[in-house]
């Protein structure tokens, strides 16, 4: 099996679908968190824009039913100016991230992370409906942060998480939010050649270790106190702030040699 994955042996193999079922797991379960999961992990051991090709594959058509149920229940006054907004500026976040010195992108990005996790632990709430200029700003911030490090969700997972919609809202505005965001994102791995023939064979293992625990996850969903989901995703975004921060490549390489 190690010669079909090419230079990736079987510890590595593992490392990467552990890292798939696990972000499948959370992602089945709270609507985000696969990428926040998966890239720190499986960038570890294989390149990380073979990592972001595969999840985005993966992701795109095995949560597809779960978006589906999601379209009916959405938000759309809210999510549709998210979309609009992050899809026009991912392409202005991945030119900066071409020109700027990468450590201080990475570096300002961990701290505006860092602001948004404490803004959520302060307990402030959004009053009423999110209107929406509000939601396409806060769209914008999420495209441009994604081109510049695939770090979009804590914006727009800290603004419904801080707005006075129940979980199940919540939930299904992030699935259709970043099922029609990732159109941009096809487009621009396309242009830069991300899809290769390593994609198409890692995604063998990686379809089915993602769909069983997206499955798992979105069944565990329903039975949760909401309480405890805000909680699982607080965490996620601690998860994100930590793993973002240039100060821990070295262990996470380290990890996967």
């Amino acid at each position: 099996m190690t010669e079909f994955f090419g230079e990736l042996d079987g510890l590595g193999i593992f490392i990467v679908i552990f890292a798939i079922a696990v972000g499948g797991l959370v992602r089945g379960f709270s609507g985000f968190g696969a990428g926040m999961i998966i890239m720190p992990i499986a960038s570890t051991v294989i390149d990380p824009r073979l990592a972001a090709a595969t999840l985005l594959v993966i992701d795109s058509f095995i949560t597809l039913p779960i978006v589906v149920r999601s379209v009916r229940i959405c938000n759309w006054k809210t999510v549709l100016p998210a979309v609009i907004g992050a899809a026009l500026f991912v392409p202005t976040g991945a030119y900066i991230l071409a020109v700027a010195e990468p450590l201080a992108v990475r570096w300002s990005i961990t701290i505006i992370a860092t602001m948004l996790l404490a803004l959520l632990l302060s307990g402030w709430r959004y009053k009423g409906t999110p209107k929406a200029p509000i939601s396409f700003g806060v769209g914008v911030s999420s495209g441009f942060l994604g081109g510049v490090s695939q770090l979009a969700g804590p914006p727009m997972v800290a603004f419904w998480l801080s707005g006075p919609e129940p979980p199940f809202i919540i939930r299904a505005n992030l699935m259709v939010f970043f099922a029609f965001a990732s159109a941009m994102t096809y487009i621009a791995y396309a242009v830069n050649g991300f899809f290769t023939g390593e994609v198409l064979r890692l995604l063998v293992l990686a379809v089915p270790a993602y769909g069983f625990t997206i499955y798992l996850g979105s069944r565990g969903f329903g039975k949760v106190d909401p309480k405890i989901y805000r909680a699982a995703a607080y965490s996620l975004i601690a998860l994100a702030v930590i793993s973002s921060m240039p100060v821990f490549d070295g262990v996470l390489r380290a990890s996967g040699q």
